[in-house]
């Protein structure tokens, strides 16, 4: 077992456990005929709506789309700010600029790796329009303190839950909490399809049709432009996975969340940084990232024992090349950039066997005794 390399995720695994079912379905829908916007599609958005447990779901070609045209259909215009954080993939800070809207920087808790309902307030302009809290790693943001906000100035709140598929807050699915909610089903995601895919999800009528127009050109009657809009579906292969992958999605939660406790009871007694859990939340573990105050040493040893890590993410968006220097708030992401000096990646993923947990906690405690 040492001698097999561990990675961080394996999405292959998934697709090995149900091979039989995917390529069956994968028949099915060539068969058919219907490969964009059929009743895959269909099924799958009204399975991922009553699962999350709101009343629309529109199916999209990507993650980052889904936060494009959500914003869009929450009337987000050129020009308007978006307050979100530094601290997530940058999709979500380029979804906002590719519609022309204006990021803004929140800094995050040092808990919960969330952007910090006390900080969002000072950064609230007459240009705001929309808040995003970014689920990271699989940890609910304090939701329930971000739609207070966002009430009281008058603003509109969208989820980004593609790190957090099946978390949940006192009982209830992110996603359902604010204005709309963009997921995507990156091959790695907790949901994920084997391409790319995404999709918004309200619980408001008006949000939904103008989403379903934006997706597809404008059009509200087939060929016919009322707006400007996008060429953005998921294809129905990749729903006739999702449909399958979906039924699996809580049990495999649960086993990302054990593998979690295991690395969380063994690290405790190490010193090591570990994810906290923030009361009334269900962590679901997409990431397992610990914090190490020399991590780069860490990560080489555990890679000369067999074992995958990664850093989510290298730099902070405002550190990027692209954004730096330019995104209102960066001077004071203090806790953020502390976060991106010792962060690193555990493999995590359902399928990792008890053995191969083992072996990375093992790993972990030799470095440990090597360092001191």
């Amino acid at each position: 077992m040492k001698n097999d390399f561990i990675p961080v995720s394996n999405p292959k695994l998934k697709f090995l456990s149900r091979k039989k079912e995917i390529l069956k379905i994968t028949d099915t829908v060539i068969e058919n005929g219907m490969y964009i916007l059929g009743n895959e599609v269909t099924a799958f958005e009204k399975e991922f709506a009553q699962y999350i447990g709101v009343n629309y779901c529109a199916a999209v070609g990507n993650g980052t789309d889904a936060i494009a045209i959500a914003l869009k259909a929450l009337g987000v215009n050129v020009g308007d700010e978006v307050i979100t954080v530094s601290h997530s993939a940058v999709a979500t800070v380029a979804a906002i600029e590719m519609i022309g809207a204006v990021p803004v920087f929140a800094d995050i808790e040092e808990d919960s790796r969330c952007i910090n309902p006390s900080k969002i307030r000072d950064l609230i302009s007459s240009k705001t329009k929309v808040i995003i809290p970014v689920h990271i790693y699989g940890q609910p943001a304090r939701i329930k303190q971000i739609i207070s906000i966002s009430k009281e100035y008058g603003l509109k709140v969208l989820e980004d839950c593609a790190q957090a598929h099946g978390a949940k807050v006192d009982n209830q699915l992110v996603g359902s909490f604010g204005d709309a909610a963009a997921f995507s089903f990156y091959p790695t995601k907790n949901l994920g399809a084997i391409g790319d895919g995404g999709a918004i999800v309200t619980n408001d009528g008006s949000t939904f049709n103008q989403v379903l127009a934006i997706r597809q050109y404008g059009w509200r009657q087939r060929y016919i432009s009322d707006f400007s809009g996008v060429n953005s579906r998921l294809d129905e292969l990749q729903a006739a996975f999702l449909r399958i992958k979906l039924k699996d999605l809580d049990d495999e939660n649960v086993k990302r969340v054990t593998i979690a406790n295991r690395y969380n009871s063994a690290l405790s007694s190490l010193g090591f940084t570990f994810p906290k859990v923030i009361s009334d939340s269900y962590h679901v573990y997409h990431l397992y990232v610990i914090e190490s105050n020399n991590r780069d040493d860490l990560a080489d040893f555990l890679k000369s024992k067999g074992i995958g890590t990664a850093l989510h993410y290298p730099l902070p968006i405002h550190l990027q090349p692209a954004y730096k220097g330019r995104i209102k708030g960066s001077d004071k992401l203090f806790e953020t950039e502390r976060l991106y000096k010792s962060i690193l990646s555990l493999p995590m993923y359902p399928e990792l066997t008890a053995d191969q947990v083992s072996h990375v906690i093992d790993s972990l405690r030799k470095w440990k005794e090597l360092r001191g």
